[in-house]
């Protein structure tokens, strides 16, 4: 085909964008909720200029925003900041830059790009969590959970990252580091403010269920997360003491076979145990070195066993056997009780500590088939299924039936009591920085702590701070780590609102998976001051129909915002337990097999190949990359290729409508008219089962490549017209400017997106005649063309004599021929 004109990009884009604009086309009136739906892409921190990495997420969200609107759905789809955090006072810190300043000037690079793509959002309900109309209500919540219960402050042993001089949740450390600078994490102890999610544990494990349309590989990391187990807790008493240690199992089926008892560094008894210790002072200088270590490092199978000896016993209620009590670096407070019932030949960290420090090894379960005695010397510990030894009555049980009837006797006899333990802590949610909402309580030396009441809030962060990379921690304690808040006294001197004596305000500021448990709450009614949301709103448009989002926050923000969500709605604020009716998680766009990041020097900017191909060009390759929820390694010069192909399309349409020459009409259904209803056909299912969005674009190619060709053989015009407005409609949510162009020429004065999202004809679909491959024992060896629905009988009588088929059936002889209907025959000789 000759090539008319060039794909003026250009000129096209930035036209549309404005129309779009102009013509409100993503502002849903949200008092209509008759077919509403609520498009929502994770609110992305301001970091400063968005890489083609980035652009996956917001393109996916608009692609399907826009085919939502075609289907005639009232769309919701609002953008906003998560704009607190870390990197903008890390950056005030070094560079001297206010956090505020950064964050907004970093929002207006972002809000540029995202208009430049051609994303659409609802511009009017922008928000910012670091705006005090917004962080307002982030205290709101605090005061609620407070009210409830769900909010304590206590001293604790935390993740304290020595760069970034703030606590780090446990979910923020990433094998030993930081997630955000990669320091290595140290531990300490302090008053520390936590949401009481673990009240919510069963709820939130119970409750996966109803998430039908969440990733399975999502649910199921929320599901080991929350980690709930069954067991039993025992008490081992301590001799020549009223201490008794609480030991949690889910083996209690070799309890027989404990041999000694370990606890974690952390554990509250022990320092008034080895208190009168010959060997204290090795033992708190253990204690101390091993706390230093991050837990993710204690708690890997990996790690090298250490551990020291309390000089003290502990009795083993079962058998009365006075067993030695250690410490050790491999146990964790936070995991059952802190005090395991070490069994070494059957759990193999306790062999490997067991064989180093040369303690004995009990075998309690033998293997049904065959004889093992593991010993001190044996390589591995035996942590099969089995029947039990050396379990006095028990003996001969099988190890399953006997965790039944020993927990039975433990209840009875009241030596133990059965017990469900999860892994999931509370939530850490103070942080030493200043760039945060700011916790609402107040402290006064007469009436203690006090919430801010609810008329005073917002607690402003104030503007004139000195920021340090040193410095203090909230009231009320010792100075050990720094908030640049704890020096402001304009902020941190207050009056109490009880008794209005002089009062101290908590300097710590809350984590920012806080803003984010909530935000998708706010956009139904961003702008009103008197109330965090509209009730009667949030309670039409919410759940939120589909929630896209990395994978990566499979277990922060999405549990945190289930924690939260479940609150309110116990609280009666909403009429919904679970957030998120459909979630759908993209895999990253990667260069050079790696992540995209400026310190591995593989960021691509979009600013470069959108001014030489277009911003259609970057989003349909962006969507043509590979399957949205897989990982995808980013082609500079795999670009060419969806640029090339928008090109054809272009022409194709000037074609159209540039020349009035009939073509020639043939008899029947053109194959084009057919190919452009099975097109419309496989672009929807695409688009509705799975994000399919590469497929579908990979089927619109081939309806182009197939009009193309038609033209060349001078197909009627109306059948090329139909072809070409179809490729226009079909296109549009991934290619928007072209289409909306392509739409106008072709003589519409309305918007594309104002057009119904087209149908296709079933009868149209329908091939009069098919190609069906024959194999014979699973190789191919020929290929028929029969009518479209041919019987069975008929089919097998066409098979049978087709020449190239005679040749390879010696005498006509067969075993047997498998068909599967209107794909393939197989003939099995």
């Amino acid at each position: 085909m000759a090539e008319t004109k060039q794909y003026p990009f250009d000129e096209i884009e930035p036209k549309w964008q404005k129309h779009w604009q102009d013509i409100t086309l993503f502002n849903p009136d949200v008092s209509d909720t008759k077919n509403k739906y609520y498009c929502l892409v994770m609110f992305p921190y301001p970091s400063g200029a968005l890489h083609v990495g980035h652009g996956r997420n917001y393109i996916l969200g608009d692609a399907l925003t826009r085919y939502k609107i075609m289907q005639g759905l009232n769309v919701l789809s609002p953008i906003g900041w998560d704009a607190f955090g870390l990197p903008a006072e890390n950056a005030a810190i070094k560079g001297g830059l206010h956090p505020r300043a950064s964050t907004e000037n970093n929002i207006k690079i972002m809000k540029k790009q995202l208009l430049g793509w051609g994303i659409g959002y609802d511009w009017t309900r922008e928000i910012a969590s670091c705006n005090s109309d917004y962080y307002k209500w982030t205290q709101w919540v605090f005061l609620k959970l407070f009210e409830k219960g769900l909010a304590y402050k206590k001293k604790a042993a935390v993740n304290w990252c020595p760069s970034c001089k703030t606590v780090l949740a446990n979910e923020q450390v990433i094998g030993a580091c930081c997630e955000r600078c990669d320091s290595k994490v140290e531990e300490k102890d302090l008053e520390q403010w936590f949401f009481k999610i673990t009240d919510y544990a069963d709820r939130l494990l119970k409750d996966i269920s109803k998430l039908e349309h969440w990733p399975e590989r999502v649910k199921t990391m929320q599901q080991n997360w929350i980690g709930k187990s069954t067991g039993v807790q025992i008490d081992f008493p301590v001799v020549d003491s009223d201490i008794k240690l609480a030991c949690y199992t889910t083996r209690v089926d070799t309890i027989f076979g404990a041999t000694y008892m370990v606890l974690a560094p952390e554990h509250p008894a022990a320092e008034e145990l080895i208190k009168n210790s010959s060997d204290k002072k090795q033992i708190q200088e253990f204690i101390k070195r091993t706390r230093q270590q991050s837990k993710q490092s204690r708690s890997s199978l990996d790690v090298e066993k250490e551990g020291i000896f309390t000089q003290r016993y502990v009795i083993n209620p079962v058998n009365n056997k006075k067993i030695p009590l250690w410490i050790a670096n491999y146990v964790l407070v936070e995991y059952g009780t802190g005090a395991v019932m070490a069994v070494p030949a059957h759990d193999q960290r306790d062999f490997e500590f067991a064989k180093k420090y040369n303690l004995p090894v009990e075998v309690v379960i033998q293997p049904i088939t065959g004889n093992q005695q593991p010993a001190i010397e044996s390589p591995q510990a035996y942590e099969g299924d089995g029947v039990l030894v050396n379990s006095d009555k028990f003996n001969s049980l099988n190890n399953r039936a006997a965790m039944e009837k020993i927990a039975d006797w433990m209840e009875n006899t009241k030596i133990g009591k059965r017990a469900t333990h999860y892994k999931l802590r509370d939530w850490l949610i103070s942080r030493q920085r200043y760039w945060g909402a700011p916790i609402p309580i107040i402290y006064c030396e007469k009436c203690g702590m006090v919430p801010v009441p609810e008329k005073d809030l917002p607690v402003l962060l104030p503007e004139k701070v000195e920021f340090s990379a040193v410095g203090g921690s909230a009231f009320g304690g010792k100075l050990i780590t720094s908030s640049p808040l704890a020096h402001c006294q304009e902020f941190v001197n207050t009056k109490c609102p009880k008794c209005s004596g002089k009062a101290r305000r908590e300097t710590d500021t809350m984590d920012t998976f806080v803003d984010s448990s909530w935000y998708f709450l706010r956009y139904l009614s961003p702008h009103d001051d008197k109330k965090p949301f509209d009730k009667k709103l949030v309670n039409a448009w919410l759940p939120v129909d589909q929630y896209i989002g990395g994978v990566e926050h499979a277990i922060l923000h999405l549990l945190y915002s289930r924690f939260i969500n479940k609150v309110l709605f116990d609280l009666g604020f909403i009429g919904f337990d679970e957030p998120f009716a459909r979630l759908f998680t993209q895999g990253m766009i990667i260069k050079d097999r790696a992540k995209m990041s400026k310190s591995k020097g593989n960021v691509v900017s979009p600013d470069q190949l959108i001014a030489q191909y277009g911003v259609d060009t970057v989003r349909l390759y962006t969507l043509f990359i590979g399957p949205p929820e897989r990982d995808a390694e980013w082609n500079d010069r795999a670009v060419e290729g969806s640029y090339r192909f928008l090109g054809r399309a272009w022409r194709l349409a000037e074609q159209i409508t540039s020349h009035k020459a009939q073509g020639r009409k043939i008899q029947g259904i053109h194959p084009l008219m057919r190919k452009i209803h099975q097109t419309i056909k496989k672009v929807t299912e695409d688009i509705e089962n799975g994000f399919k969005f590469n497929t579908a674009i990979s089927a619109i190619m081939e309806l182009v490549n197939d009009s193309c060709k038609a033209n060349e053989e001078g197909v009627s015009r109306d059948v090329l017209r139909e072809a070409v407005t179809t490729t226009a409609l079909l296109l549009s949510p991934f290619a928007p400017h072209l289409s909306e162009e392509l739409w106008q020429r072709l003589g519409n004065k309305e918007s594309i997106f104002r057009q119904k999202w087209p149908g296709f004809d079933k009868a149209v679909i329908q091939e009069d005649e098919i190609t069906i491959p024959i194999q014979i024992n699973g190789k191919l060896r020929s290929k028929i063309i029969v009518p479209a629905g041919i019987s069975e009988g008929n089919l097998k009588k066409v098979v049978l004599e087709d020449e190239v088929v005679k040749k390879w059936l010696v005498s006509g002889a067969y075993k047997n021929i498998i068909i599967i209907p209107n794909r393939l025959v197989n003939i099995v000789v």
